[in-house]
């Protein structure tokens, strides 16, 4: 979400320890669990290659989740996932998938490892062949998006069965990466959002979006809908944002194409099959960036890296990142409701002492542990990616609401 604009933003840094009201989730959270095969699973708090961080926006209960295993199926493996829920029970979906799906994944995973060692198809991840002929990128990217398509089916069909959480009108978004040694698998379910931080030759911070934001009107996506006869239109009041509605009803108006839950809308094109990706990481890949769109509708994809890449303690970098939305929010949209937020970093290389105490190579610069105040030095910011963000208002921009009813219609999609 956000306008056009011409300059790159400035940022005027200013410590700051005002409104630290509820920046994690209720307090309820252990910081570190230990699951089957030695698992490591973070709800909260930072690890040596891992930052996370959320904060309850201003318009009820915090419906943001999140999660980090590491050495996940017993191995040298991180998991990590967003989930953003919507609806009147989304936090509870949130939490329900923050807890099934990556213990579905985990389970998915040693199940297929089993019937590849008897397969005598194991250790084909880096640089080997199978007896197939299959090269190992190809063969672990196969076997981890069997496993994710598996495991996130498992975790909406559990969830409709559920009867302690009332999804037929709630639901979440899921964005996850997997990452093994030189690999990255990617699964996306809705407008949550992996953003990857690269270099160039120039050694420049370059953002890479990982996902596409899976919105009703993305062609593919309006295609499936429309043959399962749900219908997309948007509101005259927010004529850019395009909604899944039932055939018969003018409910639910949905915002995304993809979801766990929302079981109204399942006969009629929503779906919970996520979106999968593979990228091979290099060296000059820095880390990677999962949030929901409480980050994204105020910030640029080139903000946000520019941001993580400054912190002085990379353990801070998803709180700091939050701090700047929160105030970006308020400064730059003062008439709307801040939306919560929950980001994780996942670094790719073990921080060195130099990278505790150099700014960023960009010129951006270095960032303290305390919080932050914001002030836009330019009255408009430019994105540097290609991807649009949604915005419209009185002031420019509002903020998209997940379900709304008792539609105006302006524009069918």
């Amino acid at each position: 979400m956000g306008t056009c604009c011409s300059k790159e933003p400035l940022y005027e840094v200013v410590s700051e320890d005002r409104d630290e009201k509820q920046y994690v989730r209720d307090g309820e959270d252990d910081d570190e669990n230990i699951a089957d095969d030695g698992a490591i699973v973070r709800l909260q708090g930072p690890s040596a290659f891992t930052s996370m961080f959320t904060k309850q926006g201003k318009k009820g209960i915090n419906q943001d989740a999140m999660t980090v295993w590491e050495n996940l199926a017993g191995e040298d493996m991180f998991f990590c996932g967003v989930f953003d829920g919507h609806g009147p029970l989304g936090h509870k979906i949130a939490r329900y998938a923050r807890d099934t799906l990556p213990s579905k994944l985990h389970s998915a995973i040693k199940r297929s490892q089993i019937s590849d060692a008897s397969a005598g198809q194991n250790n084909f991840v880096n640089g080997s062949t199978d007896k197939d002929g299959n090269d190992g990128e190809n063969f672990f990217f196969n076997s981890m998006k069997a496993s994710l398509i598996k495991s996130f089916s498992e975790t909406d069909d559990e969830l409709s069965l559920d009867s302690a959480i009332d999804s037929f009108c709630s639901g979440t978004t899921a964005v996850t990466v997997i990452k093994k040694g030189d690999h990255l698998v990617v699964a996306n379910l809705g407008d949550s959002r992996a953003v990857l931080c690269t270099r160039s030759s120039k050694n420049q911070l370059i953002p890479i979006q990982l996902t596409v934001d899976l919105k009703p009107n993305v062609p593919s996506e309006a295609e499936r809908i429309n043959i399962c006869k749900g219908r997309i239109f948007a509101l005259d009041e927010e004529p850019d944002v395009y909604r899944i509605w039932m055939p018969e009803d003018d409910c639910p108006g949905l915002a995304m194409a993809r979801a766990f839950g929302d079981f109204c809308l399942k006969d009629y094109g929503l779906i919970s099959c996520p979106e999968i990706s593979h990228r091979k990481l290099t060296a000059n890949d820095e880390f990677v960036v999962l949030a929901t769109d409480g980050i994204w509708d105020v910030m640029s994809n080139q903000e946000v890296i520019k941001i993580v890449s400054s912190v002085k303690d990379r353990s801070t970098a998803a709180k700091t990142l939050v701090s700047f939305a929160v105030r970006t929010w308020r400064s730059k949209f003062p008439c709307s409701r801040i939306d919560d937020c929950a980001v994780i970093c996942l670094f790719f290389k073990e921080e060195t002492v130099a990278s505790k105490s150099t700014s960023d190579v960009n010129g951006g610069s270095s960032v303290s542990r305390a919080e932050f105040s914001v002030h836009r030095k330019s009255k408009s910011v430019k994105s540097e990616d290609n991807f649009e963000r949604e915005s419209k208002g009185s002031d420019g921009v509002s903020t998209i609401n997940s379900f709304i009813k008792i539609p105006r219609i302006s524009h069918v999609f």
